[in-house]
């Protein structure tokens, strides 16, 4: 029997794992990096280890320093948890030949499913259908797409539309696959516009269900759900089957998923990659199935250990519907840029038929080393419609500051017409509305001609906190003036807000104030009183109310000069590293071009020429830490 368990992983996976262990009397171990010491699940630990230094291959990625932290706190058996070294078959030969009991697969399997090529040439013995590129593609061949072998998660894995592409496509996932995996082995294979992705979690090889993760961006899931909708019963039997039949080439143990590439006008599936691990998406299939499947893969380990065959109950039939988003820290409208920094505010309403499985808390930091998902929110209920709308509400109640994130792309998504038809596929987002959900609520077109009630309250708010800073003079109302000549004017640079004080109170066209605090504000318009909770940190002013969260961002009365950039520079979008410099002084470039690639949050991000013109400067060098906002190039032109 397990008595002390090491989780080798961070943030809400390894949370996730202690929590089960809890109710299964088990001890638990935590390691961290130096950026991740004050994230929850360290203190949830019973004992925890440092693992000096920041970057990955330093920490997480150290096989060695795991094992050595199992090794000095008596831990007895190690978690995988995904990503990092859940998948790497030497680092689990390592933790049995330690001594120490391995929560997952036999070491042979992962090898065998570890290399994507490896595992489509099992897969096509055993009968499960694939995809297969040709080795010369031609343009009848296109659109391909190119994957990592070894990893997932979207990183290393490119489109190619045209062939002349093809070749840079290929170099950029090598470097970005070696990066996040440590292999920078890719391969092509044929890429399906609409198709769907189906999974189905096998516990060695009996069959729990099917999810559908189709819903993505740049090739990594945002949506899940349990069961796939529309599904018809003979193609859900035959997945099922198929997952059992891979499960079984490989003599499976354990909790694992097999993916499939599903088109649903041909009712055809392909086999895409088997993960061995948990996957991020496994509590929809709790939460349908009823079943616990942290503690099924820790009985599969000590079964396993014993010599003993696990007693694997089945699962039972699916009741009601399961939701789960990917609640990011990343900015939609930006091209998903990640965002990075301070969680001011991190309250997800626990209600009813939720939960949320987090890695961060209010004061939290985000940092730029690792990905940035902050919590995985999920919907139980009875219909896969009233899943939709129970998560779209409190995705949308939920208080999150500090942190550009991607909740108002997840509620539209969650209101989708089209989304709860159940019209889904790998291409959902590459409409308009990924580009429809924009910063926060306050976009120009809510902006426009009208005073909005949210920065309302935001100006009340401040002048409410202005006046309970006063010293002296505490009697006289707010703004007050013998003679009026013109009202109070409050700047954001989104909107501004023109109000007035004095004896009787605020006075604001189109509204009135009822109630004001600096946390707390109460209008009424037209005869209906509405509440907005107010957050000042810094200039950030958020406002939380019925119709969801506006960020505001107050306009400073003076500016510093050197606060200020010169035309056309190219502003770093986040802390990273420089990983390649496109061009040099002095050459020209047209709009679109790549002038620097940065590396952050596991990814790569180009920074490109804004217009046509000149770079007139060059202020960086490969392998240099830039800070976000930091100028990494001048390019002087015309604007196209």
């Amino acid at each position: 029997m397990i008595a002390r368990l090491l989780v080798a992983n961070r943030a809400e996976i390894a949370s996730r794992v202690f929590r089960t262990c809890r109710s299964l009397g088990i001890e638990t171990v935590a390691v961290h990096s130096d950026a991740d010491a004050d994230l929850p699940y360290v203190r949830e630990a019973d004992h925890a280890v440092r693992l000096p230094g920041n970057v990955p291959a330093d920490t997480y990625l150290r096989a060695d320093l795991v094992i050595d932290a199992a090794r000095r706190t008596g831990a007895d058996a190690i978690h995988p948890g995904y990503g990092f070294l859940s998948e790497n078959a030497d680092f689990a030969r390592a933790v049995i030949g330690a001594g120490l009991v391995w929560v997952g697969p036999d070491p042979a399997s992962i090898d065998a499913m570890g290399s994507k090529i490896e595992a489509k040439r099992i897969m096509r013995a055993a009968g499960v259908p694939t995809l297969e590129a040709p080795d010369e593609p031609t343009e009848a061949d296109l659109p391909l797409l190119v994957k990592a072998s070894a990893g997932g998660g979207g990183r290393g894995m490119r489109v190619v539309r045209t062939l002349a592409d093809l070749p840079g496509e290929i170099a950029q996932a090598e470097a970005e696959a070696l990066s996040a995996f440590g292999d920078g082995t890719v391969f092509v294979e044929p890429y399906v516009e609409h198709g769907r992705h189906v999974e189905v979690q096998v516990v060695g090889t009996s069959v729990y269900g099917e999810r559908d993760c189709s819903v993505q961006r740049r090739h990594q899931k945002v949506v899940e759900e349990a069961p796939a909708p529309g599904l018809s019963d003979p193609v859900r039997a035959a997945l099922h089957e198929a997952a059992r039949k891979a499960a079984e080439a490989v003599d499976y143990r354990g909790a694992g998923t097999v993916e499939f590439l599903y088109d649903a006008a041909t009712e055809r599936f392909f086999f895409l990659e088997m993960n061995t691990r948990l996957q991020v998406e496994h509590p929809v299939t709790e939460l349908v199935h009823g079943v616990d499947l942290v503690a099924l893969q820790l009985a599969a380990a000590e079964s396993s250990a014993s010599g003993m065959v696990m007693d694997r109950p089945q699962a039972d039939d699916p009741h009601g519907h399961a939701i789960e988003v990917r609640l990011y820290a990343e900015d939609p409208a930006a091209g998903y840029q990640p965002q990075s920094g301070v969680l001011t505010a991190f309250e997800i309403p626990l209600e009813d038929g939720i939960r949320v499985d987090a890695g961060f808390e209010s004061g939290s930091e985000v940092s730029t080393h690792y990905d940035a998902m902050l919590a995985k929110v999920i919907a139980h209920a009875p219909t896969r419609e009233a899943a939709a709308r129970k998560l779209a509400g409190v995705l949308s109640r939920a208080k999150i500051h500090g942190l550009v994130t991607n909740r108002d792309l997840l509620v539209r998504i969650l209101r989708d017409e089209a989304f709860l038809a159940g019209e889904v596929s790998t291409a959902f987002l590459d409409g308009d509305l990924a580009a429809r959900s924009a910063r926060t609520a306050t976009t120009e077109e809510q902006l426009e001609g009208r005073t909005v009630p949210e920065a309302v309250a935001a100006a009340i708010a401040l002048a409410e906190a202005t006046r309970q800073a006063r010293t002296v003079q505490r009697g006289i109302p707010v703004a007050w003036r013998n003679v009026v000549s013109q009202p109070q004017r409050t700047l954001f640079e989104e909107v501004s807000v023109e109000w007035s004080g004095g004896r009787d109170g605020y006075v604001v066209d189109g509204c009135t104030v009822v109630a004001a605090s600096p946390t707390r504000v109460t209008l009424e318009t037209d005869g209906v009183r509405t509440t907005y909770d107010v957050a000042v940190v810094g200039a950030a002013v958020d406002v939380d109310g019925p119709h969801g969260h506006v960020r505001l961002t107050r306009v400073p009365r003076f500016v510093d000069p050197a606060d200020t950039v010169a035309s056309g520079s190219l502003l770093a979008p986040m802390p990273g590293t420089v990983v390649r410099v496109a061009v040099e002084p002095g050459q020209s470039v047209s709009a679109g071009d790549p002038v620097l690639v940065l590396e952050a949050m596991k990814m790569q991000h180009t920074v490109s020429a804004p217009y046509a013109g000149v770079v007139t400067e060059i202020n960086v060098k490969t392998g240099a830490q830039v800070a976000s906002g930091e100028v990494l190039a001048v390019v002087e032109g015309e604007e196209a």
